[in-house]
């Protein structure tokens, strides 16, 4: 088969160095990167270490509003797709860069691949939701991460296509997590070297709805600036001033800001931390797979897999809701396993390998 794979953000990147590293071995893919995450540390930096091939094209596209950047993206990944012809489009996740794919290819009538389908917060409040509800329903074949999911899909009327295979990530996050960490490659904002302390927590924080003003990053940063150990914040590109100049100003002196990190860095800061707060649905699950206690910043669970035996907990942008949160003991029981064994691409080759035979992919 040949399979045009669209990617466009830093989780994407993530799961396509799984993903293809399996499709190559039977298929022929072209790789296009939308440029959603242009700068090194969120872009190229994943590429090098995570040894994910180079893009065929890189669109170049990001900023503006999400109208004006999807727009600009389904006419590139067009023109893309009309010159390569192939047999199916495969995307990540729940982005701008996966929704305008997905419209392209169906358009076209190019069946398409949804890798972690099915995800639902219940709310079209979240942009990525109405992301994710859109390109579920004009794929052709739905691998969901979970068998929630799954279920999720076929209350939709969309059993027919879903199938569950595990968490892509989880073939990633396993594939790092055991390697040696010797020279980690974290930096501050002025671009000097950070020695990670023996005891720190980690924090991420990029959500629209934690920060499109100062309250609600203020009242996170003053939870995490009054826990016992320094805590280690990489900061999104877009949030970088706004963390900055509130750590400033409030004399925020236990929380240390740095660029954003790669995926193996993130991967050693995860397993070694005392315990994670963050609003991104990666990082929640990773913690997870770490068995390290998450605190999740949203008004709604992303992965409600984890929300087990206090391993991940829901938090409002309050900071004594966050202190209360982190207060409380995990429970872990080592046989509950939602995410899979960590084969969730080769699961995906095998279910293409099969409807590609029998023709149910050709569009």
């Amino acid at each position: 088969m040949r399979i045009v794979t669209v990617v466009g953000a830093r989780p994407q990147f993530i799961k396509a160095a799984a993903g293809s590293r399996a499709l190559r071995r039977e298929h022929e893919e072209v790789l296009v990167h939308t440029g959603q995450h242009f700068d090194d540390n969120m872009s190229a930096i994943f590429f090098r270490e995570m040894d994910i091939p180079r893009p065929d094209y890189n669109l170049g596209v990001s900023g503006g509003t999400h109208a004006q950047m999807t727009a600009r993206m389904l006419t590139g990944i067009e023109e893309v797709l009309q010159k390569e012809q192939p047999d199916a489009l495969l995307v990540y996740g729940d982005t701008n860069s996966t929704l305008a794919a997905a419209l392209a290819a169906a358009k076209l009538r190019i069946p398409v691949l949804h890798v972690e389908a099915g995800n639902r917060l219940g709310t079209l409040d979240n942009p990525e939701e109405i992301n994710r509800k859109l390109t579920d329903h004009c794929s052709t074949l739905l691998f969901c991460a979970t068998e929630d999911a799954r279920q999720k899909l076929v209350r939709e009327g969309l059993g027919d296509r879903a199938y569950c295979v595990g968490n892509i990530m989880y073939d990633s996050f396993l594939h790092f997590a055991n390697r040696p960490w010797d020279h980690p490659n974290i930096v501050d904002l002025d671009g000097a070297p950070v020695a990670v302390p023996e005891t720190y927590y980690y924090m991420t924080c990029h959500r629209q709805e934690n920060t499109f003003s100062d309250e609600p990053l203020s009242q996170i940063l003053l939870a995490m600036n009054s826990l016992d150990a320094p805590v280690i914040y990489p900061v999104h590109p877009r949030n970088r001033e706004r963390a900055q100049r509130i750590c400033r100003q409030k004399g925020f002196g236990n929380i240390v800001l740095t660029q954003p990190v790669g995926y193996a860095d993130s991967v050693q800061l995860t397993c070694h931390a005392k315990k994670i707060v963050t609003d991104s649905g990666g990082l929640q699950c990773e913690a997870f797979y770490a068995g390290v206690q998450c605190v999740f910043v949203l008004d709604y669970p992303v992965w409600p897999e984890t929300m087990v035996g206090n391993r991940n907990q829901l938090a409002r942008a309050d900071c004594a809701d966050i202190l209360q949160k982190l207060s409380a003991q995990q429970v872990i029981d080592p046989s509950y396993q939602p995410f899979g064994d960590g084969h969730a691409a080769e699961r995906i080759c095998e279910i293409l390998r099969r409807d590609f035979s029998t023709g149910r992919l050709n569009a």
